[in-house]
């Protein structure tokens, strides 16, 4: 694990996205295993401007994404899909047939092994980028008694919830979802996990310098041969 403290957001997009582009670069047909929300916004921003500048291509680069809500439509402002289309994949040349996503809709169990047999005839999964949730969590797998291998069907934690709720303004926000798990992610070749913040400071000590326990699944990631840890001032607070 090698963990960068950067000193600020913009800093750190622009370290995971180089490194991003100059392997998509080197392989244009490589894997990326993408994430939502607020963290990754400024790597997929430096993204976008790479290819406006003609510095990259994404068009033949395959993308699996880590989860999605369950019951909430595809089209739905708040599902993790129309997130990747507003904020990355209409911004770029990304071929919408190479974007892989979980149907937060269909059977747990067959989608688990849809999306595992996907990864798996797609070569694996090159580059990983992750958050890290204030709980220790990474995609949707919340702290827990075992760590969990395939895509699976999970019940959002409270702190989860309250975390996500505040893009929730016209429905209740769903308390399940659909997510890679611990194993689907460690296959990645590469990690890149970025942290941000002083509420996410305990989660980060934890998952460095805790004990590798699935009540901190952040923390199994010292296991894993190539993750490197992209951290502000804040998060790293308490290293």
């Amino acid at each position: 694990m090698e963990v960068r403290v950067l000193r600020t957001n913009a800093e750190i997009g622009k370290t995971a996205a180089k490194i991003i582009c100059d392997y998509v670069n080197e392989n244009p047909s490589c894997v990326l295993g993408l994430a939502t929300g607020a963290t990754p916004l400024p790597t997929y921003g430096c993204m976008i401007d790479e290819y406006k500048a003609g510095r990259v291509s994404f068009k033949e680069v395959r993308t699996f994404n880590l989860d999605e809500y369950c019951g909430l439509p595809r089209e739905h402002k708040n599902s993790y899909y129309t997130f990747m289309a507003e904020n990355l994949f209409s911004k770029a040349d990304f071929d919408m047939k190479n974007v892989g996503f979980l149907d937060g809709n269909a059977d747990a169990e067959e989608e688990s092994r849809r999306y595992a047999d996907a990864i798996k005839a797609a070569g694996g999964i090159d580059i990983q980028i992750l958050g890290i949730g204030r709980n220790g969590h990474i995609a949707f797998n919340e702290p827990s008694d075992e760590f969990t291998d395939e895509a699976w069907k999970v019940k959002l934690s409270d702190s989860t919830i309250e975390a996500n709720s505040i893009y929730f303004d016209d429905i209740p926000m769903p308390r399940y979802a659909i997510t890679m798990g611990i194993g689907s992610i460690m296959r990645a070749k590469k990690i890149i996990l970025i942290a941000t913040g002083a509420s996410k400071a305990q989660a980060v000590r934890d998952m460095i310098n805790g004990e590798v326990t699935p009540r901190c699944p952040a923390s199994v990631l010292q296991q894993h041969k190539d993750a490197l840890i992209l951290l502000d001032e804040s998060a790293a607070a308490l290293l």
